[in-house]
């Protein structure tokens, strides 16, 4: 192979890693199965305050990780994925609906309103309180592991 070879196929290469990275497709950080580390360009905070800060700010994205009362369990979302929804009561008074995708992990089992669950997730706002989903492993590995922990099981 000649210079001009190699330098066209290293430009290549950069251009693709470029692009790659634009999209949100090349993981940065390390990945590690402990469940407070991101992935990517995902925000992270802990506790209620940080899901009240998200909530104020209209902020999306944001793996959070706190624990809520069940306020009521909804039925199933059979659109597409299937996920396992339910209400959350959080102790400063917000309230965020989960939406546990049952397809790629399993149902929480015997859940009931005053229920105590445990969340590791990403929030997504929205204008009644926000939306956490990703509370399951990622199969492709390109996304931080999330989960749910109710009477003493975890649930990814």
């Amino acid at each position: 192979m000649n210079r001009k070879n190699i330098g066209l196929i290293l430009a290549l290469a950069v251009a693709l890693f470029a692009y790659l990275n634009e999209q949100g497709l090349i993981p940065t950080g390390s990945i590690t199965p402990d469940p407070t580390q991101t992935i990517g360009q995902v925000s992270e905070g802990s506790g209620t305050a940080a899901i009240a800060e998200a909530y104020r700010a209209q902020r999306s994205d944001v793996q959070v990780r706190a624990q809520g009362t069940v306020k009521k369990v909804l039925r199933d979302d059979l659109d597409g994925s299937r996920h396992q929804r339910f209400l959350l009561g959080l102790d400063n008074g917000q309230t965020l609906l989960i939406a546990h995708n049952i397809d790629l992990a399993p149902r929480v089992d015997d859940l009931h309103e005053g229920d105590s669950v445990e969340f590791y997730g990403e929030y997504e706002w929205n204008n009644k309180g926000g939306v956490v989903h990703w509370t399951h492993r990622d199969p492709g590995g390109r996304h931080a592991d999330g989960w749910l922990k109710h009477q003493g099981r975890t649930y990814q």
